[in-house]
């Protein structure tokens, strides 16, 4: 490349927010879609387990479709990284929408609940590649001073669209039936977002001019970046802070996958009904969605390390006081406090992962704290599902996932350096 072809890359493909608002507000509408995907099935398909042949009290065999979601999207967030690295972000975006085309179709033929488990493996492709490609096409189009920002709108439209999902859902599973429901909403949501997909622009151009700013005098050749393998062993085990960052990732998710399964069952057992468990697991989502356009920002000012310690206090709390309570009158409050706790602890886990990694691997290293984080769903359908099934009810799970939560946030006080974000 030539210094005046550089120079007008360079121009073309400033990073920032304003810069690139057109493309950046594509991106969330799609991850806005991402969201409603997922949300669809929280507040409907946890009740539904006697339907699909489910026994009471089979916790384990009902939480079996979180952890084939988990699994899955674990595994794939890894490997999203590194494709879009090599192939692009639009491609594999691209990919994960056409992987969500099954999803409505089998849960609404489904005669039994491995329908439901193998609908959630092609939800996991979906949401492995589809949300991994939003949040790192936004931190993409972003400075290095709005990353905080910009992981805050990412997941505040995404969890905003899961909660108004699951409260949609909820209403219309409660006029029409829960597989008509589902059935429509799922495909208008995704047709939708392949409509949209035409106009959105691969952002791989943004990463090579940041690249080549940053390194001037080494232009960027393939051997720059190490091996995935190297990656993937630095993230998770070598450097301390990286690996304490992926815990923290890990254990939130299996406070949501608790959300997800057991705060359902545990509602309906105390006499809420189907659109009262809406507005609870609604309420959460949102809260934790609309507070991200905030949370984010603040550690960009302030640094991460103690939004992120402060949310998994304040998640750690609302689970507790989710335990304690008989009525919404204790649940809804206890949801916005676990929502803020969310809000504060989930974008910026994401920013701190951002910070420590290059430019031209952020994708491999980003894919490596989401296939951490995301694997949570599988450990939490597994431990909660056997903890509730071995007691017979589903407190017991509630209570541990408190003390999980709990202990992850010490581990990130002791384990993450203090940082200060610079305005660069």
């Amino acid at each position: 490349m030539t210094v005046s072809a550089s120079s007008s890359a360079a121009v073309r493909h400033q990073r920032g927010i304003w810069l690139n608002l057109g493309q950046f507000t594509l991106q969330t509408v799609q991850v806005f879609f991402v969201g409603l995907t997922i949300g669809m099935e929280r507040t409907v398909l946890p009740l539904l387990g006697g339907e699909f042949g489910v026994a009471k009290g089979a916790y384990l065999f009902l939480a079996s479709f979180v952890l084939s979601f988990g699994l899955v999207k674990g595994a794939l967030n890894f490997v999203a990284g590194s494709l879009a690295d090599r192939i692009g972000r639009k491609i594999v975006l691209l990919l994960g929408w056409l992987a969500g085309l099954p999803i409505p179709l089998l849960i609404f033929f489904a005669p039994n609940w491995w329908w439901i488990v193998v609908a959630n493996v092609f939800l996991g492709v979906n949401q492995a590649f589809a949300w991994t490609m939003t949040v790192t096409m936004h931190v993409d189009l972003a400075g290095s001073h709005q990353r905080g920002l910009a992981v805050g709108i990412d997941e505040a439209a995404g969890y905003a669209a899961v909660g108004l999902a699951g409260l949609g859902t909820g209403y219309l599973a409660a006029l029409y039936g829960p597989r008509w429901a589902l059935l429509v909403f799922g495909f208008a949501v995704i047709a939708a977002a392949l409509v949209v997909l035409i106009w959105v622009r691969d952002t791989l151009a943004w990463v090579h001019v940041e690249h080549a700013e940053a390194n001037p005098v080494a232009p960027h050749r393939p051997d720059d970046t190490p091996h995935l393998g190297k990656i993937f062993l630095r993230i998770s085990v070598h450097d301390p802070a990286s690996r304490a960052i992926c815990q923290g990732g890990a254990v939130n998710k299996i406070a949501d996958a608790l959300v997800w399964v057991m705060f359902p069952v545990f509602f309906k057992a105390h006499g809420a009904g189907l659109v009262e468990i809406g507005w609870l697991t609604g309420t959460y989502a949102m809260v934790w969605g609309l507070s991200q356009l905030w949370t984010g920002h603040l550690a960009d000012r302030i640094g991460r390390k103690v939004p992120i310690v402060a949310g998994f206090g304040l998640l750690a709390a609302g689970i507790a006081a989710t335990a304690l309570g008989q009525g919404p009158v204790v649940w809804l409050p206890a949801a916005a406090i676990m929502g803020v706790g969310m809000a504060l602890l989930y974008p910026n886990l994401i920013a701190a992962m951002s910070d420590r990694a290059p430019a031209l691997w952020r994708g491999k290293a980003l894919g490596t704290y989401r296939y951490w984080r995301d694997t949570g769903y599988a450990i939490g359908a597994l431990l909660l599902g056997a903890v509730a099934q071995a007691a017979g009810a589903p407190l017991p799970a509630i209570w541990l996932t408190a003390a999980l939560v709990a202990g992850s946030g010490c581990w990130i006080a002791i384990g993450v350096p203090a940082d200060r974000r610079r305005d660069s």
